[in-house]
């Protein structure tokens, strides 16, 4: 009996050492010994001198506490990958940071690839523990899982049914996006009545009157039913938008942008959803959410707005073919009911992010514009390599003199060469722009989706390769980019 009680004081004290730590730091000489310690861990290796790291560790720190308190338990654990735990690193081809990977008991699991805050990482780490979708074996642990902050689907399974196999099953699909519960449990299942279904509850703080807190599936039994049941529910007429799900908000979309906070302003922020929710009623094809401001201020900068005011909501959307679009009226239920019915109808301009177009665009590189992109890159008539750049981008720097005399070498040739500033003008679509800087070869007859340049930065690099993509042969080159006889040597 005295060393049971030890045991367990003995627990308590380890459980409250690791909750006083956090996050815990590990080296190679306790690495294996500790990890295998741990049901589940989440284990960054990390360099001291990464930005990324920094940027997370604030967040890695907040999940920890969290993630400790669970039952069972999740660790979260770091090494530092250039000090005490270089071997550790190696061992797991650590290359990059920082790298991220799910352990269970000592072995390697999987790779993290789920969100990077704080709330992402509890997300996503209380789906990697246990089944897919818990037991809810008493009414009070059905009402505690169904009384929960976020949306839940709850099977209730009389018999052993296909139904109950097939929900097994979503819920190993969706586990790391969905919390999933079953229930066989007589009193459950009689008190609530639904016998051999599946249910999805709404978190009672989005809680409203124009729509139900709660959807019953009326489906056949089958996958791609469940799946389209809980994906077209999930959200309700207007979701709650956070960095961790995002991508589940296609265009087309609009957007209300506010002082969106569920924990210090619940009555404030639903006094604004609700206006939202009043008009979404009525609205088909078309996602609506609400978004924190402070959250999504890149969201708006991109709009050209530089803050969202404290008084009222501001609308921002997109469409199908991404282009954008502001609300330029003072939010109410009746402009946000005219602004979505226009937007619908394409009765309005889209925002476009632009510099002026340049009164002088003489010079052997030409300039490229939002405002101008057509004219000056897709309907010029001729064969065109644009380059997109950032004015603070070191390799643009260096390229900008080598760009120029590669312009200045075939400024007789029916060949374009542009340059945009991608910071200060909306980027095309059809141009996949993720570093600077980027260049694409356009040949002039305008069918040919542009070709992403990677080829090298020198000089004769940019001349040989235009030469061989030519559409007509050039003038003063022939297809391997020497210069033809009687012209100028390189």
């Amino acid at each position: 009996m005295n060393l049971m009680r030890g045991l367990i004081i003995f627990s308590g004290f380890l459980l409250s050492s690791i909750l006083a730590e956090s996050v815990v730091d590990l080296s190679d000489s306790d690495f294996d010994s500790s990890v295998a310690e741990y049901d589940s861990a989440l284990i960054m290796f990390y360099a001291p001198w990464c930005g990324h790291c920094k940027k997370l560790k604030p967040e890695f720190e907040k999940a920890a506490k969290s993630l400790l308190k669970e039952d069972p338990p999740v660790v979260l654990a770091k090494v530092d990958c250039t000090e005490a735990g270089k071997d550790t690193c190696n061992k797991f081809g650590v290359s990059g940071y920082p790298t991220l990977k799910i352990f269970r008991n000592g072995e390697v699991s999987k790779e993290y690839n789920g969100p990077r805050d704080s709330a992402g990482i509890v997300k996503y780490m209380k789906s990697q523990v246990g089944p897919s979708s818990k037991d809810l074996s008493s009414e009070e642990v059905f009402n505690n899982f169904i009384s929960k902050d976020e949306v839940v689907v709850v099977g209730f399974f009389e018999t052993e049914t296909d139904l109950k196999g097939k929900f097994i099953q979503i819920a190993n699909k969706l586990r790391e996006k969905v919390n999933f519960g079953h229930t066989t449990s007589k009193s459950v299942i009689d008190k609530y009545n639904y016998k051999n279904n599946v249910v999805l509850y709404r978190p009672k703080y989005l809680s409203n009157k124009f729509e139900p807190d709660f959807v019953v599936f009326d489906g056949e039994e089958s996958l791609s039913a469940l799946d389209s049941f809980i994906t077209s529910n999930y959200h309700g007429l207007v979701g709650y938008r956070q960095k961790e799900n995002m991508e589940a908000f296609k265009p087309p979309y609009v957007g209300v942008y506010y002082n969106v906070d569920y924990v210090k302003n619940p009555k404030g922020t639903n006094y604004w959803r609700n206006r939202v929710l009043k008009v979404a009623k009525s609205v088909v094809g078309l996602t609506l959410a609400i978004n924190n401001k402070d959250d999504f201020q890149h969201e708006v900068s991109e709009y050209g707005l530089e803050f969202v005011p404290d008084d009222k909501p501001i609308v921002l959307a997109r469409s199908l073919d991404n282009k954008k679009y502001i609300m330029k009226d003072e939010f109410s239920v009746e402009n946000l009911e005219l602004f979505i019915h226009d937007f619908q109808n394409g009765d309005i301009e889209p925002y476009i992010k632009s510099e002026a177009i340049p009164k002088d665009n003489s010079s052997p590189v030409k300039v490229a514009v939002a405002k101008n992109f057509d004219d000056i890159v897709i309907n010029n008539g001729v064969d065109t390599l644009v380059e997109f750049y950032a004015p603070w981008c070191g390799h643009c720097k260096n390229l900008a003199p080598i760009y120029e005399q590669v312009a200045e070498k075939l400024q007789d040739e029916a060949v374009s060469l542009v340059k945009m500033d991608a910071t200060a003008n909306d980027v095309p679509s059809i141009f996949d722009v993720r570093g600077f800087p980027t260049l694409y070869w356009l040949p002039k007859d305008g069918k040919t989706k542009p070709i992403r340049y990677e080829g090298g930065r020198d000089l004769n690099d940019f001349v040989n390769y235009i030469a061989s993509k030519a559409t007509d042969e050039l003038k003063g080159f022939d297809r391997s980019g020497k210069p033809k006889e009687g012209k100028d040597e390189l």
